[in-house]
C-alpha cells in the first residue's frame, strides 16, 4: 500500500516548492510558507487526484453491489462477509456514512458494463436503457470516467432526472404501427433525458450538488408535466403534522411538507431572518434599524424561527406583515410561461430555488393574489425600461429574478430574494442606464466582493454576462440550465412526453 510520501509525490506543486512531505504535519507547515496561489494549486491538484482515486473506489463499490444482489442469497459477496447489503460492507471498509456508502454503491452499479449481470430491480435494467441500446445516462458515465463529474454530482443529476416515462400500450392499440410509434417515442424520451444530462454536466463546475439535484428535478418536470403532476400529488398526500412528548416530557413536533408548504415556510423564514442569513443590505433607515436589531438579538436562529412560527400562528390572517417580515412580505412567487396564443405552461417554477410546480398551482395563486405580466424572449431576457431612476423598480427586480434565477456569480447558489441588483455600467461614471439588460442579480457577499475586490462584469448585447477577475481571467456567468428549458432556449427544443393512461 502507498505510504504518505508516495501520495504526496504525486502533487506537482508540493514537489516543485520543495515541501517536506514526510507526514501531514510537515506538509501543512510547508504550505504555511507558500504563496496563496501555490496553496490553491495544491488544493486543485489534490482534488484532481482524489477524483481519480474515487473513480477506482466507486468502480469497486459497483462490482460489490452487483455481486451482492438478493438473488445470490447468502452466497453473495456482502452476505458471505456478514453484511446485510453492499452498502453495509462498503461503509465498514471505507469508514464513510451510511448515505455515502449507499451512493457509492448506486453510482458504481450504474457504471457496470451493460453486459454484466445485474439485479432485475436495479434502475440499470432494460427498462432504464431500452433493449440493445446504451442507457440514457451514458453521458454521465462518460463524464464521471473522464473526471468531469464527481460521484456526488453524478448521483444528484441521475436521481434528480429520474427515469424517462414508460410509454405503455393502453390496451386498445394492437396495430404494429402503433407499437413502432411507441418505441420511437420511448427512444426520443431517452434522447431528451440524455440531452438534459449533458446540459447539467456543463453546469457541474459552477453549481453545488444540491442545486444540480434541484435543477435536474425541475427539468424532469418540464419534460414530463403529467408525471410532475402525479409526483406533486403524491407528495401532497404524504403531508403530515404530529406532536409527541419526549422522555423529558417536553412536547415535540414532526412535520412532512408538501412542495408548496415547503416553499412557503422557506420564504417565510428567509423574509424574517435574512439579516442573520446574509440577505441584501437595506437602504431604508427603518429597515436598517430593524436589521441591526435582529442581528444583535441574543436568540439563536432556531429560537427565532420558533418564535416566528408562534407569532404567525397567534396572529393568523391578521398578522402585521410589515412589522414581522419587513418590506418584503413572505410568500411563494411562481413563474409560469404564457405563449403568444395565450396558452399557459403546464409546469411552473418558483422564483427562489427554481422548484417546479404543476401549472394548476400557479393558476390557483393567480386567483388568490393576481399576477405580474413580464414579456421575455427565448432566453428569458425581459424588455428594457430605460434610464428613469437610480434604483431598479420592483417590477424590474421581478424581471431580473425571472431571467437570472438567483445570484449569477460563478458557482453561487443564493436565491433571488437574497440578491441585489447590480448595474454593470456605473450610474455616474458610465452614464449607465437602469435597464434590465445592463443589470444583474448578485447576492450581498458577491456584490460587495465585486465593488471592493476589483472585479467587473461586462455584457455584449444580450449574450451571457462575463465576470472579469482583476488578474484578467474571465468566467462566463451562464444562466441556469433549468431556465433555458423553461423559456424554450434549448436548440433543438426538447420534447414533452405524455405517458399512456
Amino acid at each position: 500500500m502507498a505510504v504518505f510520501t508516495d501520495v504526496a509525490a504525486l502533487i506537482p506543486t508540493l514537489c516543485g516548492c520543495g515541501a517536506d512531505v514526510g507526514d501531514a504535519e510537515s506538509v501543512q507547515a510547508s504550505m504555511m510558507l507558500m504563496a496563496d496561489a501555490d496553496v490553491v494549486r495544491v488544493l486543485e491538484e489534490t482534488a484532481a487526484l482524489a477524483k481519480q482515486v474515487e473513480q477506482i473506489q466507486v468502480a469497486a463499490a459497483g462490482v460489490i453491489a452487483v455481486r451482492s444482489t438478493r438473488d445470490r442469497g447468502h452466497s453473495g459477496l456482502s452476505a458471505s462477509r456478514g453484511h446485510r447489503s453492499a452498502a453495509s460492507l462498503i461503509q465498514d471498509v471505507t469508514g464513510s456514512t451510511k448515505a455515502d456508502a449507499a451512493r457509492k454503491a448506486r453510482v458504481g452499479e450504474a457504471l457496470v458494463d451493460d453486459t454484466e449481470p445485474s439485479d432485475a430491480s436495479s434502475p440499470i435494467g432494460e427498462e432504464a436503457r431500452g433493449e440493445g441500446s446504451a442507457p440514457w445516462y451514458q453521458p454521465l458515465r462518460g463524464a464521471l470516467r473522464d473526471g468531469g463529474l464527481t460521484s456526488s454530482q453524478f448521483d444528484a443529476i441521475r436521481r434528480g432526472l429520474g427515469e424517462p416515462p414508460e410509454l405503455e400500450p393502453d390496451g386498445t392499440d394492437t396495430d404494429p404501427v402503433d407499437a413502432d410509434a411507441r418505441a420511437q417515442a420511448q427512444e426520443e424520451a431517452r434522447a431528451a433525458w440524455a440531452q438534459a444530462a449533458e446540459h447539467l454536466i456543463g453546469e457541474a463546475a459552477v453549481r453545488t450538488v444540491e442545486e444540480l439535484w434541484q435543477q435536474a428535478r425541475t427539468i424532469r418536470d418540464l419534460l414530463d408535466p403529467e408525471g410532475a403532476e402525479a409526483r406533486f400529488l403524491d407528495r401532497f398526500e404524504k403531508r403530515s403534522f404530529r406532536t409527541f412528548r419526549g422522555q423529558d416530557g417536553q412536547k415535540r413536533a414532526s412535520m412532512v411538507f408538501d412542495d408548496e408548504g415547503d416553499l412557503f415556510l422557506e420564504t417565510l423564514m428567509a423574509a424574517a431572518l435574512r439579516p442573520r442569513r446574509g440577505g441584501p443590505r437595506f437602504v431604508d433607515p427603518d429597515e436598517k434599524e430593524q436589521a441591526a436589531s435582529l442581528a444583535d438579538d441574543p436568540r439563536t436562529n432556531d429560537q427565532l424561527a420558533y418564535d416566528l412560527i408562534m407569532d404567525v400562528l397567534r396572529a393568523g390572517a391578521l398578522a402585521d406583515a410589515e412589522n414581522v417580515f419587513g418590506t418584503r412580505q413572505a410568500g411563494v412567487r411562481l413563474v409560469q410561461t404564457v405563449d403568444a396564443d395565450g396558452n399557459t405552461g403546464s409546469v411552473a417554477h418558483s422564483e427562489d430555488h427554481l422548484v417546479s410546480m404543476p401549472g394548476a398551482v400557479a393558476e390557483q395563486h393567480v386567483c388568490d393574489t393576481g399576477f405580474v405580466p413580464v414579456t421575455v424572449d427565448s432566453c428569458g431576457n425581459p424588455l428594457n425600461v430605460g434610464r428613469e431612476q437610480r434604483l431598479f423598480t420592483p417590477k424590474q427586480r421581478i424581471g431580473l429574478a425571472i431571467r437570472d434565477g438567483g445570484c449569477r456569480w460563478h458557482g453561487c447558489d443564493r436565491p433571488a430574494s437574497y440578491c441585489e441588483a447590480h448595474h454593470i455600467d456605473e450610474w455616474d461614471r458610465d452614464q449607465g442606464r437602469t435597464d434590465i439588460d445592463r443589470g444583474v442579480l448578485l447576492c450581498r457577499y458577491h456584490h460587495m466582493t465585486l465593488h471592493h475586490g476589483g472585479w467587473r462584469i461586462t455584457r455584449r448585447d444580450k449574450d451571457d454576462f462575463v465576470l472579469h477577475h482583476p488578474s484578467g481571467e474571465t468566467f462566463p456567468m451562464r444562466t441556469r440550465t433549468v431556465l433555458s428549458y423553461a423559456w424554450g432556449g434549448i436548440d433543438p427544443p426538447p420534447k414533452r412526453f405524455r405517458p399512456a393512461a
